[in-house]
C-alpha cells in the first residue's frame, strides 16, 4: 500500500550520511539517517569501523524499525556510514539494502550510493560472463567487483580509475577499517555536502541532517571530487574528466526537505520563489490560496504573498499513517487519498481555492482530491503546479513513471485541465523555475524531466519511445 504513502509523486532516491572521528559514531549516523528518512523508506543500514574491523547492520524499513538501542550497541568505532533506500534500480528485499560490504585482496569494503549508473547491465553481463557472482540486484555491487577488480596499487587509486571508466549519477560513500572515501560524479547530479562537529567530519545528501547532531555546514562536495578522511586528516582530489554540471533542480522542486540548504541554497527559499513566480505566470481571481501538503506548503505561501490572496491551509495531511492499511470491505470514494489528506469544510465551503501542488505526474492524485475539495463545497478550483510539466523519465537515480504514463507527455494542458476537473491549470515555465532556483546565480541544472535533453546518454532500451534514444543536449 506504498502508493497510500506517496500518492502520484514522484519516488525519492536515497539517503547518505557518514562521520569520521566522533566515539558515538553510529548513533549520530542513525540520528542522520533519521533526518533524511524523506529520501528513502524501503531500507536502511549502517556499517561501522573500529579501526580494525567494519561490522554491519542493514534491514527493511525505517530508520527507528531496524535500529534499536540493543542493535546501535553492536556498531563499534568512531567511523561509520549509513543509507537510507528507495529502489530505483534492483529488487525490494534485503540484499539490496546498503551499505554493501565484501571482503577482497584490499581487505574490507563498504560502499552506499544515491543515484543510478544507466549502463550498470551492460557491466553486470560482462562481469558475470567473467565469472562475478551477485549477492543483489543493485547496480552499486558492480562497483564493488570494479574496485576488486582493478589492477591499481591502492583503493584511492582504484577508485579514481573506475569512477573514469563508470558513466552515472552518484554521490558515494566508501568506508575501509582505517579510510573513508567520499565521491560525487563530475556532473554533480546528487547533492552532496560536508560538515565537521567537534573535531569529527561529517558527509550528508542534505544539510538538515547536520542540524538535528549540530555539525557544521563545511561546503559542498565539489562536482568530480574524490575526497579521502582518515587519521591523517583529509586528502581531496579530482580525478574524474570535467563535465557541464547537471544538478538535479528536482532536489529543489519536491525531494529535498525545505530546512535544507541543497547546492549551496535554500530549498525553502526556492521553492518560495517558486510560488512567486507562479503567481505572475498563472494569474487567477479567488478566494483563498490552499497548498497541498505538505511538499506544496512554501510554493503556496510565495503565491499567496505575490497574489495577495488568503493563504489557508484548508487540507489537512495525517502524519501518522503507518507501513500497512486494514482497507474497508465495502467501497469508501476516494480511500487511499482521504486516509492522508482531509479538507477543511468550513475554510473551503463556498469559496474560489487557488490549489497550489509542486508537481503533476500521472494526474490520479490531483484528480481526487480536486473532487474532495469540491465535494467540501468549493465554488471553483483552480490547480497551479509550482514546476513545468513532466514530459519524460529520469534515469539518474529518481523512480519515474514512464514516458507512456507521464500525462504531460501525452495530453495537452487543456486535456489534463479536463481529466483532473479543475476550472483551470496552470504550470511554472521553464524559465521561471530556473530563475528561482539559482540559474541566474551561476547555477547549472539537469532539467531533462521537462524538456527531454538528457545531459549524459541513456542506454537505447531505456530511451523508451519506441526505440528512439534519448536526447542528450541541453542541460543548463
Amino acid at each position: 500500500m506504498d502508493w497510500l504513502l506517496t500518492g502520484d509523486k514522484l519516488r525519492e532516491e536515497c539517503g547518505l550520511f557518514g562521520i569520521w572521528g566522533h566515539p558515538e559514531a553510529a548513533r549520530l549516523v542513525y540520528l542522520g539517517l533519521y533526518a533524511l528518512q524523506h529520501r528513502g523508506q524501503e531500507s536502511v543500514g549502517i556499517v561501522t569501523s573500529d579501526g580494525e574491523r567494519l561490522q554491519a547492520v542493514r534491514g527493511m524499513g525505517h530508520v527507528n524499525e531496524v535500529f534499536t538501542e540493543a542493535v546501535l550497541d553492536r556498531l563499534p568505532g568512531p567511523y561509520a556510514i549509513g543509507h537510507v533506500r528507495y529502489s530505483t534500480a534492483g529488487a525490494v528485499s534485503v540484499n539490496e539494502a546498503q551499505p554493501l560490504s565484501i571482503k577482497c585482496h584490499r581487505g574490507e569494503i563498504a560502499i552506499c550510493h544515491n543515484g543510478n549508473f544507466p549502463f550498470a547491465d551492460a557491466l553486470r553481463a560482462e562481469l558475470e560472463r567473467e565469472g562475478a557472482i551477485f549477492s543483489s540486484t543493485s547496480d552499486t555491487e558492480v562497483v564493488l567487483h570494479k574496485l576488486a577488480r582493478s589492477r591499481q596499487p591502492n583503493l584511492q587509486q582504484a577508485i579514481a580509475e573506475v569512477f573514469r571508466e563508470l558513466e552515472g549519477a552518484y554521490s558515494i560513500l566508501i568506508l575501509t577499517p582505517d579510510s573513508l572515501f567520499v565521491v560525487r560524479d563530475p556532473r554533480g547530479f546528487r547533492p552532496l555536502c560536508l560538515g565537521e562537529l567537534g573535531g569529527a567530519y561529517v558527509v550528508a545528501s542534505e544539510t538538515c541532517a547536520f542540524d538535528l547532531i549540530g555539525a557544521t555546514y563545511v561546503r559542498d562536495i565539489a562536482p568530480g571530487e574524490v575526497l579521502v578522511i582518515n587519521r591523517q586528516g583529509t586528502h581531496t582530489d579530482h580525478p574524474l574528466p570535467r563535465q557541464t554540471p547537471a544538478f538535479c533542480i528536482f532536489e529543489h522542486v519536491y525531494f529535498g526537505r525545505p530546512d535544507s540548504r541543497i547546492y549551496g541554497r535554500s530549498v525553502n527559499k526556492s521553492r518560495h520563489k517558486m510560488g512567486k513566480q507562479l503567481a505572475r505566470e498563472q494569474p487567477v481571481e479567488a478566494d483563498i490560496v490552499v497548498p497541498v501538503p505538505d511538499s506544496g506548503v512554501a510554493a503556496a505561501i510565495g503565491y499567496a504573498a505575490q497574489s495577495g490572496i488568503s493563504f489557508r491551509f484548508g487540507l489537512v495531511r495525517n502524519h501518522y499513517i503507518g507501513r500497512t492499511f486494514i482497507e474497508p470491505t465495502q467501497s469508501i470514494r476516494n480511500f487511499g487519498v482521504k486516509v492522508k489528506l482531509n479538507p477543511v469544510r468550513d475554510l473551503i465551503e463556498g469559496r474560489r481555492v487557488v490549489l497550489v501542488d509542486d508537481s503533476l505526474v500521472r494526474g490520479t492524485t490531483s484528480r481526487k482530491i480536486i473532487e474532495m475539495i469540491r465535494q467540501a463545497g468549493a465554488q471553483e478550483v483552480h490547480l497551479r503546479i509550482s514546476c513545468p510539466p513532466t514530459i519524460s523519465p529520469c534515469y539518474y537515480g529518481v523512480d519515474t513513471p514512464s514516458h507512456a504514463e507521464l500525462i504531460a507527455a501525452n495530453q495537452s494542458t487543456e486535456e489534463i485541465r479536463r481529466f483532473i476537473n479543475a476550472d483551470s491549470l496552470g504550470y511554472l515555465s521553464q524559465e521561471g523555475l530556473l530563475a528561482a532556483c539559482g540559474a541566474d546565480e551561476g547555477l547549472q541544472f539537469c532539467m531533462a524531466c521537462y524538456t527531454g535533453k538528457y545531459p549524459l546518454p541513456v542506454p537505447l532500451h531505456a530511451a523508451g519511445r519506441s526505440g528512439e534514444r534519448a536526447s542528450t543536449a541541453g542541460a543548463r
